[in-house]
């Protein structure tokens, strides 16, 4: 993994990517570019650049980076939402959809976004219909490789906006996935840390396709990365 790659990150400031902008520190192989609505919290040792803007500025922001790997880990919560629909659709669906055309127009042949376990656009969930519509349209984009990662429930240090039933769930979680075997594996708890750096092995790999990347899969690319 020789070859520099630049890489153009959305969602820097959540969980995955903040965990990724840490996995990519004395990495030579990537160059990072963030951007984003407002300041982001560099990890020590990091060096790479961050393009803040307002989310109807961001197609020219990401155009500046002169991207070659599209990487979104954007995403927002019911409740940061305002329990309201058209709000959660602009973040997860407008924005992120909004954002890859805009990589793809400016040059980037691939992407590695985060979905999550259970995407169904046929789902009565709202959040996983959410998540199956996104998945459908980004495959239609027009990506020369398209890697869609569908972890479980992601633990690390996410800052304040913890749901009550999610905190329960990951304290429970080392109990609850001694309990998923089989089919059901892939509904298990995954660090964040893990999620990102197989989103950094798979930004680097350049066989075309598309490729689906459950909670086995993403574990199997995060230790090709902390094998290079």
């Amino acid at each position: 993994m020789s070859e520099q790659v630049r890489l153009t990150l959305v969602g820097a400031t959540g969980l995955v990517g903040s965990e990724l902008m840490a996995a990519a520190v004395g990495r030579e192989s990537v160059r990072i570019n963030a951007v984003a609505r407002r300041e982001i919290a560099f990890p020590s040792g990091a060096r790479m650049e961050a393009v803040l803007a307002d989310p109807e500025e961001w197609p020219g922001a990401i155009a500046a980076t002169a991207p070659q790997v599209f990487v979104c880990a954007l995403g927002t919560t019911w409740n940061k939402s305002g329990k309201s629909e058209a709000a959660f659709r602009a973040v997860d669906q407008e924005l992120v959809l909004s954002s890859a055309r805009a990589a793809l127009e400016a040059g980037a042949t691939r992407a590695v976004v985060v979905s999550s376990v259970g995407a169904d656009r046929h789902a009565k969930s709202f959040y996983l219909r959410v998540k199956g519509e996104v998945e459908q349209e980004l495959g239609q984009i027009g990506f020369a490789r398209l890697d869609t990662l569908r972890p479980g429930l992601l633990t690390g240090p996410r800052q304040g906006d913890r749901r009550v039933m999610e905190r329960l769930g990951i304290l429970a979680s080392p109990l609850t996935n001694l309990l998923l075997h089989g089919s059901w594996r892939k509904y298990r708890s995954i660090p964040a840390a893990c999620v990102a750096e197989a989103m950094l092995q798979l930004s680097q790999t350049k066989t075309r396709g598309k490729f689906v990347h459950d909670n086995e899969s993403i574990r199997r690319e995060a230790g090709r990365f902390r094998r290079n």
